[in-house]
C-alpha cells in the first residue's frame, strides 16, 4: 500500500515545525485519562470505477482515553470542507440512467464530477511506545463509517446525484509530540478499507490531555 505523496508531506511538515518550537526540556504526557485532538484532515478517496483518487479536506475532532501508559480507546469525526474532482465510468443500469437514448441500460460511460465528504466516524484501539521523553509512537485499529455525495455529469449533458455510504476495517500508524504534561501536537496516517471507495487519510491535530 503507497502512501500519498501529499500525505506524507503534510505529517513531515507538520512534525519538523513542532520540533522546531519545542522547548528542550523534557515533557511526559499524562499516564491515562481523557484526551482531546482538533484538526486538519486531508482526504485522498478513490470511489469504484475512478481512475484516479480524488483529493478532498475536512476538519477532525477525536476525544480517547488512555487507559494504560500505552493503550487507549479513541473515537473520531471528520467533517469534509470542500468537493474534489473525478473522472467516473458509469454503468448505466446501476443507475437507471440511458444516457445516449439508445433503448438499453447496457453501456459503460466516461463521465466526470464532484464528491464530498458529509462526514468520517472511526474508533480506534491505540497501542503507543515512547522513543524519547518528548516523541511517541503509535500504531491503531479500528472500523470506520463513510457518507459521501456526488455529482456526476454524462456525456449525454445528464447530472446524476449520489449519495452513498458505506463501511469497513481501518489502519494506521503515527507520532505524537509531547510539549508538556498535556498539550500534544499528533500526526496520523490511515487507511479505511470500504466496499466501494478505499481511503487515505493524513491528519495533523492539537490535543490537549486532562
Amino acid at each position: 500500500m503507497k502512501l500519498p505523496t501529499t500525505t506524507i508531506s503534510i505529517i513531515a511538515l507538520a512534525s519538523t515545525g513542532a520540533l522546531a518550537m519545542a522547548a528542550p526540556a523534557s515533557a511526559q504526557t499524562t499516564d491515562t485519562g481523557l484526551y482531546l485532538d482538533g484538526g486538519y484532515t486531508y482526504l485522498d478517496i478513490t470511489p469504484e470505477g475512478s481512475d484516479d483518487g480524488v483529493d478532498s479536506s475536512a476538519i477532525t475532532a477525536r476525544l480517547g482515553y488512555k487507559f494504560t501508559p500505552m493503550f487507549s480507546l479513541e473515537g473520531e469525526i471528520s467533517s469534509g470542507v470542500d468537493d474534489g474532482e473525478f473522472d467516473y465510468n458509469v454503468d448505466e443500469d446501476e443507475f437507471g440512467f440511458d444516457d445516449n437514448d439508445d433503448g438499453d441500460f447496457d453501456d459503460i460511460i466516461a463521465a466526470s464530477g464532484d464528491i464530498g465528504v458529509n462526514y468520517l466516524v472511526a474508533a480506534f484501539a491505540k497501542a503507543e511506545v515512547p522513543v524519547s521523553d518528548m516523541v511517541n509512537l503509535h500504531g491503531r485499529l479500528g472500523y470506520g463509517y463513510i457518507d459521501l455525495d456526488a455529482t456526476v455529469t454524462t456525456p449525454g449533458g445528464g447530472d446524476i446525484n449520489i449519495e452513498d455510504s458505506a463501511d469497513g476495517p481501518a489502519a494506521g500508524v503515527g507520532a505524537s509530540l509531547n510539549f508538556d504534561n498535556n498539550w500534544t501536537i499528533r500526526g496520523d496516517y490511515s487507511y479505511f478499507d470500504f466496499d466501494d471507495t478505499d481511503t487515505h487519510a493524513g491528519t495533523v491535530t492539537a490535543g490537549y490531555r486532562f
